[in-house]
């Protein structure tokens, strides 16, 4: 059922960036493009998430099961560090050049045009480094 329920809710959020058109790269280009022609409309997108975000997580905090019987498990509150901050002005540069961030570059999959998926290719190849590059440096640590 948890396996369900994780298809529909990742279906809901593809449908919803197709139908904001956030999977447009050109419409988030636009956003970004704030001296000139700027285009307002992923601040109402990002702003309808984050009212829905908001009562969501205030009802999953007083919550100690989540509504298919699984423990409910809270992010671990983490400071701002330097690899937090590195990484957010990689991911925003990278969202700026493209046009695409994960959730819309794998929504546009479904277009079937190249452009997301060679996004989507680079995008895991990333993620393969990154892990790479984590395990090494653990293991590195653990040598200390």
């Amino acid at each position: 059922m948890q396996l369900v329920m994780a298809m529909l809710s990742g279906l809901v959020f593809g449908l919803g960036l197709i139908v904001s058109g956030m999977t447009d790269p050109s419409k988030v280009i636009g956003f970004l493009d704030l001296g000139g022609k700027w285009d307002p409309s992923l601040a109402f997108v990002m702003g309808g998430a984050i009212l829905v975000g908001i009562f969501a997580f205030r009802y999953a905090a007083t919550r100690q099961q989540a509504i298919l019987g699984g423990p409910m498990s809270p992010a671990p509150a983490r400071s701002i560090d330097r690899r937090l901050v590195f990484g957010a002005l990689v991911f925003g540069v990278g969202w700026g050049l493209a046009g695409y961030c994960p959730g819309p570059a794998v929504a546009s999959l479904a277009t079937g045009g190249s452009k997301p998926l060679i996004f989507t290719i680079a995008m895991l190849a990333g993620m393969g480094i990154f892990e790479i590059q984590d395990r090494y440096s653990r293991f590195s640590r653990d040598d200390d």
